[in-house]
């Protein structure tokens, strides 16, 4: 048995069987013209499908909300020729024995007005608010809100059609279903408002319009205490209310929860377990019962938002990632910028060559497939 061994056990996610506890973490590339994935967009994941990746989580891939986006060379996730392309990339994953899940999104409030694939488009939000917590718009109707939701839907319905394995709902980082979830951004006062449980219930029925949409096909959201905006943010500020959060998810019936943080070994809550306490993901684990991701600079010396002012980092050791999963804290292991460099990542770290495990460039961000 290998040091990195427990990386590489199965795991099964309701009916979906993966090789290995190693993900691709979603990561924005702006690579698709006009929305449409082609031919590079099917090579880049063939090879993370092709080079021991368990799952590919794809690059957020937007809703049909016209305003969903800020920028046009963000893969769309309906009309027909951009499922076209989609089909071509999961069929190529399949044919390099990978497993592949789309992430579907929706920018919210984050987009600038004036920008992305519809330009005219308005933007969506819970209250019409900005992530600074400015006014702007008029807060949309329970109709829309319920559109909105509806959006994410017609996508996994689309993705299980595909042939797609999995689907994830991107609901951090002060996106749209964040926006909900943010008391800043969510200032409702129907059944979408409120309390940290109402706040949630957006996100609840996305995910129970999803099931509806995708039968037994996983469905995970990603979440993420932190924001664009504001790193230091909380949603939960005490075990009891992410349990209270994350208990709203559980109950309409949400397989797996994706936890996003920008280091993995970071303790959530110090104050009631100490430094070397359990990460997010650990402590929605613990909380909810169900599977969970763990993010966060996997396999690099520096959090990743350094790369978008330019800043390299360093090869990492995986030791107490590693001890962690093996011991049960987590279920899976989600791999951004290391993967997105190094096709190879996984393979190099399952035969122990850690000496040819690369220091990370931030010009990968642009030049890399």
């Amino acid at each position: 048995m290998t040091d990195n061994a427990p990386l590489f056990r199965p795991f099964r996610l309701r009916g979906m069987e993966l090789k290995n506890r190693i993900v691709m973490a979603p990561m924005t590339r702006s690579r698709s013209p006009g929305g449409f994935p082609n031919n590079d967009n099917v090579a880049y994941y063939e090879r993370r499908a092709a080079a021991e990746v368990g799952l590919i989580l794809s690059e957020g891939t937007l809703t049909r909300r016209r305003g969903a986006s800020n920028d046009a060379n963000i893969p769309l996730f309906w009309g027909d020729q951009a499922l076209t392309g989609w089909k071509s990339v999961i069929d190529a994953v399949h044919a390099a024995g990978g497993k592949m899940g789309p992430q579907i999104w929706h920018q919210g409030m984050s987009r600038k007005p004036g920008t992305g694939h519809f330009p005219d488009a308005p933007c969506d939000g819970p209250s019409g608010i900005t992530l600074q917590g400015k006014k702007v718009d008029e807060e949309p109707t329970e109709a829309e809100v319920l559109d909105m939701a509806q959006a994410y839907a017609d996508a996994a319905a689309d993705a299980k059609r595909l042939g797609f394995d999995c689907v994830e709902l991107h609901g951090a980082h002060a996106y749209l279903i964040d926006e909900f979830f943010w008391e800043r951004t969510n200032q409702r006062t129907d059944r979408f408002g409120g309390s940290i449980e109402k706040r949630a219930e957006f996100a609840a029925e996305a995910i129970r319009r999803c099931r509806v949409a995708v039968g037994d096909l996983p469905v995970i959201i990603r979440i993420s205490q932190w924001k664009s905006v504001d790193y230091g943010a909380k949603v939960a500020i005490t075990p009891a209310e992410l349990e209270r959060w994350i208990r709203v998810l559980v109950d309409a019936g949400v397989d797996a929860i994706h936890c996003s943080q920008r280091r993995i070994l970071e303790p959530e809550f110090p104050q009631v377990d100490g430094p070397k306490g359990l990460n997010l993901a650990g402590w929605v684990k613990k909380l909810s019962g169900l599977p969970t991701i763990s993010v966060g600079s996997v396999g690099l010396t520096s959090e990743f938002t350094g790369a978008f002012r330019g800043e390299g980092s360093s090869a990492g050791k995986l030791d107490e990632v590693v001890e962690r999963l093996d011991r049960g804290e987590f279920d899976l292991v989600a791999v951004g910028r290391a993967l997105l460099q190094d096709p190879e990542w996984a393979v190099k770290v399952k035969a122990e060559r850690h000496a040819e495990l690369r220091d990370y460039d931030a010009k990968a961000l642009q030049t890399y497939f």
